[in-house]
């Protein structure tokens, strides 16, 4: 049982890494940052297309990140 929660747990980190580096970038980097791109970051702006589907992706990995973490630790 311990050996599948990991294994699930390595699989999730990898899907996770994945969707965050395909995800677009919030603001135009540092330039972006001085420049006011803190009014983009809290601006209400809605994700469309594939943007919404890597965002919705990663939270779900991220939640199920954190339940096989605690799991795996449970389990030992």
């Amino acid at each position: 049982m311990t050996s599948l929660v990991n294994i699930l747990l390595i699989i999730d980190a990898i899907i996770m890494i994945v969707l965050i580096l395909l995800q677009s970038g919030a603001s135009a980097g540092l330039s972006g940052a001085i420049s006011g791109g803190a009014e983009q970051l809290f601006g209400k702006q809605k994700a469309r297309g594939m943007d919404l589907v890597l965002h919705r992706g990663t939270v779900i990995t991220g939640v199920l990140f954190f339940i096989l973490a605690f799991l795996s630790a449970y389990i030992v």
